[in-house]
């Protein structure tokens, strides 16, 4: 049954290494389950409302992924879009968070009808070969990035804006979150260099483990005031019943008072992030994956971008912000998985995740951490395959991958991408290699810089 659906032979996997490969994406994931609610409630959600419908989003988005498309990409509501959302939707411009479903909503039935006529496939197929392959090393250096924060080796800086932490003046917080991560790092690289299955896997839980042993030996202490809490997993079910709080409130926003243009603003916003952060990531992990066929296009695209769009508008129903896939499906790939079935495994995790979130939620920023670094230097590597000799496709796809991390965008890194790429080869003559909708998509990416 599995092998029939799924076509595990053809792809060269196991059960086994699917179901690995699904678990080390939702572990990875698991973040957006504590994440998403925090941000959320600062719109005036409820957050045991919003943990369960981000649980119920992921799961119907990832689920379709895996049935539609047969890819082992997961979904979840995105990082950014959610801070767009709650801070300045709903926080700047001062509309209701049922306001904010309701563009999220909308946003979801264009993509729904764009990806029915072809339109985000085509977008896709655009992209030249050399550039998808900057932004699938972009993705690696944008994810590793991540990482590094959620370690707290990188913290803020106001004169440089970014440094490293202060081992010595933080040790009991940072620091020695600082120093698990680094020690699951060597683990994680160790076991993979090694060929153990599962090492990702394996490296996310050994550090989370040696959290608790240095909270249990007061080496780690808690500061809940400043986001260290225990690291040991509490025992407790989730309040079903609240649900209600953002179950079908979609439908019920007032739009008295609502500017009809600024609406629109919100909802084209929405929309451009969404699209180019999903084929960001769509082609960064099947670039990675070697799922890409030999003109640079990625097979059944179209149902991958249809589950992208049904997950948005359902998860905007349940009651949380646009849903899309997720980079970090790339820990799942790089542990193995090729086909739906580690989506389908990553589903169902989120699933269980509404009656055990205290335990999902436990799950330290700095115990996925060394999972992120190291899946970022794997999808770097495609570097090597770039033609630097070509100077008309090398510093594009460089511009890309580099504005990626520092720009914290994958739809930024897309943009400066595609509209270095037209500029530098129109100028040096070679327009001719140059498809009529990149030409569209540079025209849109300016215009989204002067306009939105």
């Amino acid at each position: 049954m599995l092998e029939k659906y799924f076509k595990l032979k053809e792809n060269n996997t196991t059960v086994r290494t699917e179901v690995m490969g699904g678990l080390t994406t939702f572990m990875t994931m698991a973040y957006i389950l504590a994440v998403n609610p925090s941000l959320l409630s600062a719109a005036g959600m409820d957050k045991t409302a919003v943990l369960m419908a981000t649980a119920l989003a992921s799961f119907v988005g990832t689920l379709l992924m895996a049935l539609l498309a047969n890819y082992p990409f997961a979904l979840a509501p995105g990082m950014g879009l959610n801070v767009y959302f709650a801070f300045t939707v709903c926080g700047v411009m001062g509309y209701s968070w049922q306001v904010a479903l309701a563009a999220v909503f909308a946003e979801g039935i264009i993509f729904i009808i764009l990806s029915l006529t072809n339109v985000r496939e085509a977008i896709f197929n655009a992209i030249p070969l050399t550039l998808k392959k900057g932004v699938s090393a972009g993705i690696g250096l944008f994810i590793a990035f991540i990482g590094l924060q959620g370690a707290h080796l990188v913290v803020a800086n106001s004169s440089t804006l970014v440094s490293y932490v202060d081992f010595a003046g933080e040790f009991h917080t940072k620091g020695i979150c600082a120093i698990l991560a680094l020690i699951g790092l060597f683990i994680t690289a160790v076991l993979y260099v090694k060929n153990i299955k599962g090492s990702i896997l394996i490296g996310i839980l050994a550090t989370w483990v040696l959290g608790m042993l240095c909270q249990a030996v007061g080496i780690y202490t808690i500061d809940a005031e400043n986001g260290f809490y225990s690291l040991y997993p509490a025992l407790g079910m989730t309040d079903l019943s609240a649900l209600s709080l953002t179950f079908g409130q979609v439908i019920k926003a007032d739009f008295s008072g609502v500017n009809i243009l600024n609406f629109i603003v919100v909802l084209f916003a929405f929309l451009f992030v969404d699209m180019f952060d999903t084929l960001g990531t769509l082609i960064g992990v099947a670039t990675k994956a070697n799922m890409l066929d030999k003109n640079g296009k990625l097979p059944r695209i179209k149902q991958a971008l249809l589950a992208d769009a049904i997950a948005t508008s359902a998860g905007a129903v349940f009651g949380t912000s646009t849903t899309t896939t997720f980079v970090e499906s790339s820990s799942g790939v790089a542990a193995g998985a090729r086909t739906g079935l580690a989506s389908v495994v990553t589903g169902l995790l989120f699933l269980v995740s509404i009656f055990l979130s205290p335990i999902f939620c436990a799950i330290p920023g700095f115990a996925t951490a060394p999972a992120l670094i190291f899946v970022g230097f794997l999808m770097v590597t495609v570097v090597a395959d770039i033609n630097f000799n070509d100077l008309t496709e090398a510093v594009p796809t460089y511009l890309c991958l580099l504005t990626m991390p520092l720009m914290y965008s994958i739809s930024e890194g897309i943009a400066i991408g595609v509209i270095s790429y037209v500029v530098i080869n129109v100028v040096c003559g070679k327009s001719k290699k140059i498809t009529p909708l990149m030409y569209v998509l540079a025209v849109l990416f300016v215009c989204k810089y002067i306009f939105l």
